[in-house]
């Protein structure tokens, strides 16, 4: 059931809001809703504006934190945030450790899998925005800390680093690693990922570097295509301990 100050998808009519239940009104093409209807519903039913257009009600999920939520600035794309899942095997018996938590999108993806996840975010603004997109995905099992990710203590199976990194990060990651867990580093420049890549291989028996590349198919009347938007994002260095 939805109860004030959650946060739903309204779609219908090729349009999508993201909004908050509660008080207020969304003012829209097809008319106004009263936002204060939402709380008591239930994803799946519909919400009417005042001129009897209905918008069916969705939780969101990670993906649409993805397009909808505040940025602090490019954060990483679902398919290489996904690669990291995937090739670390993260579940939810995982303890994980990121860092460079911008807008905090990647750790919404890694908190509805893993146990538990820890986040570092350098600038305070970008920490508080975080913290709150954290707050509207409902997830109690992630943690903002503001902070420099080489004062992070603990153990973790899996950490991951999307900033810029030095050979440093790379030794302090592996010493917080549990035996056979992973490090995953997001480096957008070749050159970053050398850096990265060579200071694994002194400490891990196992590592590992992928392109991201993705392309989106088009249909239409005349055929079917990739299309022309930019593939490649980046690279993820992946080392296991």
């Amino acid at each position: 059931m939805i109860e004030p100050g959650d946060r739903v998808l309204l779609t219908g009519h090729d349009r999508t809001y993201f909004i908050r239940a509660g008080a207020g009104r969304l003012s829209t093409d097809l008319g106004y809703i009263d936002l204060s209807e939402l709380p008591g519903k239930e994803p799946g039913m519909c919400i009417a504006t005042h001129k009897g257009v209905e918008f069916l009600i969705k939780f969101p999920r990670p993906t649409d934190f993805f397009e909808h939520a505040r940025r602090s600035g490019a954060p990483m794309l679902p398919k290489d945030i996904g690669l990291v899942i995937a090739r670390t095997g993260m579940n939810r018996n995982d303890d994980v450790l990121d860092a460079g938590t911008g807008s905090g999108i990647a750790a919404i993806y890694f908190g509805n899998v893993a146990r538990t996840v820890t986040t570092f975010e350098h600038r305070p603004e970008f920490a508080q925005l975080a913290r709150s997109n954290i707050e509207d995905a409902g997830l109690s099992n992630v943690m903002v800390i503001t902070g420099d990710v080489l004062e992070a203590v603990g153990r973790f199976d899996i950490v991951h680093l999307d900033m810029t990194l030095t050979q440093g990060h790379v030794q302090h990651a592996g010493n917080l690693l549990r035996p056979g867990g992973y490090l995953a580093c997001y480096t957008p420049f070749l050159e970053h990922m050398f850096t990265v890549f060579d200071a694994m291989t002194g400490l891990f028996p196992e590592v590992h570097a992928y392109e991201l590349i993705e392309r989106e198919m088009t249909r239409t009347k005349r055929g079917t295509r990739p299309s022309t938007c930019v593939s490649h994002s980046g690279y993820i260095t992946i080392g296991r301990k």
